[in-house]
C-alpha cells in the first residue's frame, strides 16, 4: 500500500548545521551543496523558523528557491510555539515570517515543532493546530505534521487526538534505538501503529555516531574498510519502513558526497549488517556513562525546577561519544524553560530519591564546567 511521501529519495538535506564563515552561513559552498543533491536526484530540505536564529531559512530562498523551480523540490520547515511568543498572534506570525523569509509560496511539508514534556501547552495555548489547519485549507501547507521529542505513550496520545496530521518526525539512530529516555523504537512503531509515515532526524545522533571511539568504529571498518562510520547510521534509519525522508544535517561539500556516494543507489541493511551493528550497540552500551534511566523521581522537588535527567543525557554526550558540540546543544534544549546545572542548590533531595543511586550533585556540577558555557 502507497503512503505518503514514498516516491521522494530517502536521503533529506537538514539545514540546520550549514557551512558557516564565522557567524554567517557559507551561501556559496551552500549553493554547491544544494546543486550536488538535486543533480544526484533527491529533492527533500528541512529547516525550522529558529535555525540560525532564522539565517537557514533566509539561506534556502537564495540557495535554492530563487535558483529552482518550485516543482523540483520539497521544501518543509517548522514552528516553536514554545520559542517566546507571548501571544496567539506572534506565534501564529511566525508561519508568515516563515514564508516570507524562504520565498517558497508554499510549504510541501510543515511541522509543529518540538512537541513533547512542556513544549506542547504553547501549541494549544496558541491555537496553532486550528491555525496551521486553515493554511492548509488555503493550499499554504501541503502536508501537515509535527516532530516531537518525548515518550511513546505521550506520542500515542498526540496521535489519537490529532488523528489528521499527516505524518510525524521522530529522532531515530541505532543508538537510542532502545533507549529509556528517547524510545527511538517505541516511538517509531506508535506512529506505524497510526498508520504515519515517518521523517527522520538524528539519525547520526547529532554527529555523535560519526565520532565513536576508535575501538568501536573498528568493528565497523572491519566489516567494510571502505564506508565511513556515518554511512551505517544513515542506512540504519533508511531501512525502515514508511520512511518519507532520513535528515542529515550537512555542514560541508565532503560531508554531502559522502552521503550521497551510498544513498544514491540505496540498498537496506542485509542480515548480516545488521548484526554488525546490534554489535556496535552492545559495544556502545559498555562504555561507561551515568546510568540515569529518565525515571523523573529526582525533579519532583527540586527548588531549583532542574531537568536533571534531560541534563544527565546531555553530559553523557560528551562521556560517551567526546562530543563536545553536541553534548552543548543537548544542554541547550535541555535547560530552555527549567534550572541550569550551575543553578543546583546542593540540597540533597535528588540523591535521596535516586534508585540508581547516582552521584546527581557532582554530575552536575561537571556539567556546569564542561556544557553549560
Amino acid at each position: 500500500m502507497a503512503y505518503l511521501g514514498e516516491n521522494i529519495p530517502k536521503l533529506g538535506f537538514g539545514l540546520m548545521r550549514l557551512p558557516m564563515i564565522g557567524q554567517d552561513i557559507d551561501i556559496e559552498q551552500t549553493k554547491q551543496m544544494v546543486d550536488l543533491f538535486l543533480e544526484k536526484g533527491f529533492t527533500y530540505f528541512d529547516t525550522a523558523y529558529g535555525y540560525n536564529n532564522g539565517k537557514s531559512e533566509a539561506a534556502i530562498k537564495e540557495a535554492l528557491v530563487d535558483r529552482y523551480p518550485r516543482d523540483k523540490f520539497q521544501l518543509a520547515t517548522k514552528l516553536p510555539a514554545w520559542a517566546g511568543p507571548k501571544t496567539a498572534e506572534e506565534a501564529q506570525n511566525m508561519f508568515w515570517t516563515s514564508l516570507e523569509r524562504t520565498g517558497a509560496g508554499y510549504f510541501d511539508f510543515y511541522l509543529l515543532h518540538n512537541l513533547g514534556d512542556n513544549r506542547t501547552q504553547s501549541f494549544y495555548d496558541y491555537n496553532i493546530w486550528g491555525f496551521l489547519a486553515e493554511q492548509k485549507e488555503k493550499g499554504l501547507i501541503k502536508h501537515l505534521g509535527f516532530s516531537f521529542h518525548d515518550k511513546a505513550d505521550v506520542l500515542d496520545d498526540l496521535l489519537n487526538r490529532h488523528p489528521d496530521m499527516e505524518f510525524v518526525q521522530l529522532q531515530i539512530n541505532y543508538a537510542d534505538w532502545e533507549s529509556d529516555s528517547v524510545q527511538s523504537r517505541k516511538c517509531y512503531e506508535v506512529a506505524r501503529k497510526h498508520n504515519k509515515p515517518v521523517i527522520i532526524m538524528e539519525p547520526v545522533k547529532g554527529g555523535s555516531l560519526a565520532s565513536i571511539p576508535d575501538s568501536i568504529a573498528g568493528i565497523f571498518k572491519e566489516a567494510n574498510p571502505n564506508t565511513s562510520v556515518a554511512s551505517w547510521a544513515v542506512r540504519f534509519a533508511a531501512s525502515l519502513d514508511g520512511i518519507i525522508a532520513v535528515l542529515s544535517g550537512m555542514s560541508n561539500l565532503d560531508q554531502m558526497k559522502d552521503n550521497l556516494s551510498y544513498m544514491q543507489d540505496f540498498k537496506p541493511l542485509t542480515d548480516d549488517e545488521r548484526k554488525v551493528i546490534a554489535k556496535v550497540q552492545k559495544a556502545l552500551e559498555d562504555v561507561p556513562r551515568i546510568p540515569c534511566t529518565n525515571c523523573q523521581y529526582c525533579t519532583k522537588g527540586c527548588p531549583a525546577n532542574i531537568a536533571i535527567p534531560n541534563i544527565l543525557n546531555a553530559l553523557n554526550t560528551y562521556l560517551v561519544y567526546n562530543n563536545l558540540q553536541g553534548a552543548r546543544h543537548n544542554y541547550m534544549f535541555a535547560t530552555r524553560g527549567s534550572g541550569k546545572a550551575s543553578t543546583c542548590y546542593t540540597c540533597g533531595q535528588c540523591e535521596g530519591a535516586c534508585p540508581q543511586h547516582i552521584e546527581i550533585m557532582e554530575h552536575l556540577k561537571k556539567a556546569a564546567e564542561l556544557i553549560e558555557a
